[in-house]
């Protein structure tokens, strides 16, 4: 998950840089609204760009309008510390798809963040296909051979995510991150209690063995049964 900073207050961009990095963003941060727009158009790939209203050079509201006008969709959270109602719709009118007035609570700010990189991973979303294996986010509709396999919403997030990454090590901090939004804690057994479910399903009626557990690292999905 990428995320493009923009706060013309020194300290604060400091702190939101170590706090995202910390839940597991790749941060870029910039002080001025000019260059903020020009990273966003120069062909990196955000996921969500966090702009400051009052941005120097350039407002975040100028920012979020001129990138609506010319199509990109990159996911808008604007921090303001405007309180006036009639402020916030114009921010929101101008592109912005979330506000946050400061001061804001650190925890509500990663929650937004991660609330709107969901919505914009599933909206338009298309079915994972991992071998026999089928994940429909659309639909939430997991098939294997054809057969419809019924999962709870938390083991359906589960093994999307799994399946996003197939091949790949996806790490418990991850699976916090994505599908409890960090609510639970890393010590609690409830993620394997939702791998052990999932693999009841998907992997023993049909004989397999499609998900790995990596001690201390975290859980894999492979393409083949191994």
């Amino acid at each position: 998950m990428r995320i493009l900073v923009a706060e013309d207050d020194v300290r604060l961009a400091d702190l939101l840089r170590e706090s995202l990095a910390e839940a597991g963003w790749q941060v870029d941060v910039v002080h001025d609204g000019q260059t903020a727009y020009a990273r966003l158009l120069a062909g990196t790939t955000y996921d969500v760009a966090l702009l400051d209203w009052m941005l120097p050079g350039k407002d975040g509201v100028s920012v979020a309008r001129q990138l609506r006008g010319i199509g990109l969709a990159t996911p808008i959270l604007m921090l303001t510390a405007r309180s006036d109602v009639r402020d916030r719709i114009d921010g929101l009118d101008a592109g912005a798809d979330d506000y946050l007035p400061k001061p804001f609570d650190l925890d509500e700010l990663l929650a937004r963040l991660r609330a709107l990189y969901r919505r914009s991973t599933f909206a338009g979303a298309v079915p994972v296909q991992v071998g026999d294996l089928v994940v429909d986010p659309v639909a939430r509709r997991v098939t294997r051979s054809g057969q419809e396999i019924a999962l709870s919403a938390r083991e359906f997030d589960i093994l999307h995510l799994l399946a996003g990454h197939a091949g790949q090590v996806v790490t418990r901090l991850t699976i916090l991150d994505e599908v409890w939004d960090g609510e639970t804690d890393l010590r609690s057994n409830v993620i394997d209690v939702h791998l052990a479910a999932i693999r009841s399903k998907i992997d023993r009626p049909f004989g397999t063995q499609t998900i790995s557990t990596l001690r201390g690292v975290g859980y894999r999905l492979d393409p083949a049964p191994p």
